[in-house]
């Protein structure tokens, strides 16, 4: 598990080890879209979830996606995860409804991963 933010982004070589070793082709990662950080690399999109709910991190905040490193950028990132069914929220599948909340998402990576 990494903790990726601003101050420490995170490029696409290490990203494609990461994914290697785990599921081939693709990197699990939670981003907070409110404190602007992201974990990546572990089996469960929970265990990150976990882990930045106890660094302080408020459920509303916390988005699931997949990340594919050898894809183009519009393609590479995959909005799928079981941490997304929010119905209180209004989000009732696994992927992010909201067009807005994806597009401040996909800035978030984009800003916190070298390409």
């Amino acid at each position: 598990m990494r903790r990726v933010s601003e101050s420490e982004t995170i490029d696409l070589p290490t990203l494609r080890a990461m994914a290697e070793a785990g599921f081939g082709d693709m990197v699990k990662a939670v981003v907070d879209v409110e404190r602007r950080v992201m974990l990546v690399d572990a089996e469960l999109h929970a265990d990150l979830e976990a882990a930045l709910l106890e660094e302080g991190s408020s459920q509303d905040h916390l988005w699931g996606i997949n990340l594919y490193p050898d894809l183009a950028e519009e393609e590479w990132v995959e909005f799928d995860s079981l941490i997304n069914l929010r119905p209180s929220q209004g989000n009732r599948s696994r992927g992010v409804e909201n067009p807005a909340t994806r597009q401040v998402i996909l800035d978030l990576v984009t800003s916190l991963v070298r390409r």
